[in-house]
């Protein structure tokens, strides 16, 4: 896989010219490489986290919400995105080098539930900093001050339920064992705007035929059913989705071309004898 986006700093996309080749049949440790064409180097991609890391991410924990969400898309409608000022007529356009249909998709709802009891009063006022100058269009830099690992939060009061009382309990109205839950629920309407377009060389169908196989999940058929029942013909060439009020996911398929197995040669998907190995050339990996 080829791609030119290498990091999002400040704000600002950095690009450059990045391919990473896995090799299924190798080691772990050396089956995926992630190769810079443009410095001639290459790093290996660790499968496994080093102690640091995994204290780090712990610590990320425990100074967060622990979230649990979902979307809804039973009232979900897709609706003819129109243009021009006096005569109004339905979208089409190009992307990449496929003409498609825009249709504005209404009904999206986000629901969110955070369980926050285990977070201090320091960390809901640097969660929520963050988040508003994110909404703002703004990023807060880390702090460079050296880590300081977090001590672990004290255990809850014993509780004065007893035993004989929990197991007693009416069938989804068991006591409260743990400390005092802090939940924040929340719920959101999106909208987003799809372009389909009919000349994609792949049906959505035969997608999603090729997932359920590599990425199979229980709700799987679920997603076949909206597809095949609410979205509209063609394929989803172009989504855009708003995250916060200042930010809007894109996705965008530009161009797309099938090859056969044979097409390129086995050398294509090997390390060039020029590229020289550098462990740390993207220290995140």
């Amino acid at each position: 896989m080829d791609t030119t986006l290498v990091d999002f700093s400040d704000m600002r996309w950095q690009r450059g010219d990045l391919s990473f080749i896995f090799n299924g049949h190798l080691r772990p440790n050396v089956s995926l490489v992630v190769l810079d064409n443009d410095l001639k180097v290459f790093q290996r991609i660790r499968c496994e986290e080093t102690e640091m890391e995994i204290e780090e991410e712990v610590d990320v924990l425990m100074s967060s919400d622990v979230v649990a969400a979902q979307m809804s898309t039973k009232a979900i409608t897709f609706q003819r995105a129109q243009t021009g000022w006096v005569f109004r007529e339905d979208k089409t356009e190009s992307v990449g080098t496929f003409s498609a249909d825009y249709y504005h998709i209404g009904g999206i709802l986000l629901e969110s539930r955070k369980r926050r009891e285990h977070l201090s009063a320091e960390d809901l006022k640097k969660n929520k900093e963050l988040l508003d100058s994110l909404s703002r269009g703004f990023f807060v830099e880390n702090s460079c001050d050296p880590c300081v690992r977090r001590e672990s939060i004290q255990p809850p009061p014993p509780s004065p339920v007893s035993w004989e009382e929990y197991v007693t309990a009416p069938s989804g109205r068991w006591p409260h064992l743990g400390r005092p839950m802090v939940v924040k629920e929340s719920r959101k309407s999106l909208k987003a705007t799809v372009a389909m377009s009919e000349e994609f060389p792949i049906r959505l169908d035969r997608l999603l035929d090729v997932l359920e196989i590599i990425a199979p999940f229980k709700h799987f058929l679920k997603l076949r059913e909206f597809v095949q029942l609410k979205l509209p013909s063609g394929f989803p060439v172009k989504i855009e989705i708003p995250v916060l009020p200042t930010i809007t996911a894109k996705i965008t398929f530009q161009d797309f071309q099938a090859r056969d197995s044979d097409y390129y040669p086995q050398s294509f998907f090997l390390i060039p004898n020029n590229f020289k190995e550098d462990p740390n050339r993207f220290p995140d990996l």
